[in-house]
């Protein structure tokens, strides 16, 4: 009697990879986006190491601010949080319905955070997952903590597609062991080191770091994206308008990756479209696996 060849077991399943990094994710990972202070006086930073995406928006007085977007990891102490400008419900069209944690707005802010697809997040509304730390000056000095915060919103949405994409570099590109870019008065530069195998980034000449060991901030990727920008009726407290990058239309960016610059451009029709990045050839742009910084200059 022929003996029956042994059963074969099954392939396990493909892991689940994250739309924000193209690495492997937990099943139902929501979005927090966290509105963060981008001056000296703001950093080290805490958490920022742990975002998926960094948004790095132009503000009022040629300053930056920060938008960091996490899912794959929630830490426990994010900040400082800052208060919310009209771009960032712009760039956060393309995730769905996220959390934004911010710290407060001006009225007619608020009022479009409020109508828009995104769940506020304030200390106000719920306290408990935010903190003050004594050792830091007012307004620079309030924390959240995402891991509670999760239980708090479960009205926050899951990942979704905004866009990137993931794989091996393209061919071409040219060395760019450095670059630096400004953003108002703000000059940005992000440095390659290939023993990390990632890009270390200075704000005013100053290393980011994060967290109490005061570790580089690195990303894998670096987008150079090219915007418009139109002057918000809103102003500060010295007068200034903020102006609102416009992340919705097209523009000329730029990849950096593994070392290298590779030309792309972007393109999103409506604010709730993904972000493609194609290169001259029409093909996109992978970017590596891992975190991604995306600098909005105008």
């Amino acid at each position: 009697m022929p003996v029956p060849p042994p059963a074969t077991a099954p392939a396990p399943p493909a892991p689940l990879l994250s739309p924000l990094t193209g690495l492997p994710s937990e099943p139902g990972a929501r979005v927090f986006a966290v509105k963060i202070d981008n001056t000296a006086r703001a950093r080290p930073w805490d958490g920022v190491e742990f975002a998926d995406v960094v948004y790095v928006e132009p503000v009022e007085g040629g300053l930056t601010r920060l938008l960091a977007v996490f899912a794959s990891q929630l830490p426990g102490s994010v900040g400082p949080v800052r208060s919310a400008r009209e771009t960032d419900i712009g760039v956060l069209g393309a995730y769905g319905r996220p959390a934004l944690v911010f710290s407060g707005a001006a009225p007619p802010v608020l009022d479009q955070l409020v109508a828009a697809p995104l769940v506020p997040a304030v200390p106000r509304g719920f306290p408990a997952a935010f903190r003050r730390d004594d050792r830091r000056p007012a307004p620079v000095n309030v924390y959240v903590d995402l891991a509670d915060l999760r239980g708090r919103v479960p009205e926050a949405g899951p990942v979704q597609d905004v866009g990137l994409r993931f794989g091996p570099a393209p061919d071409g590109g040219a060395p760019a062991p450095e670059r630096t870019v400004r953003m108002g008065s703000t000059a940005v530069t992000v440095t390659w080191s290939a023993p990390d195998g990632a890009w270390t980034i200075a704000t005013g000449g100053e290393i980011a770091v994060a967290g109490p060991d005061r570790r580089p901030v690195r990303a894998d990727t670096v987008v150079v994206q090219r915007v418009g920008v139109v002057e918000s009726s809103v102003r500060d407290s010295a007068g200034s308008a903020s102006p609102i990058a416009l992340t919705v239309g097209a523009g000329d960016a730029e990849v950096l990756r593994d070392g290298r610059s590779f030309p792309a451009r972007w393109s999103r029709p409506a604010a709730g479209d993904p972000t493609r990045l194609t290169a001259p050839d029409g093909r996109e742009v992978p970017l590596h696996p891992g975190r991604t910084w995306v600098l909005l200059v105008t």
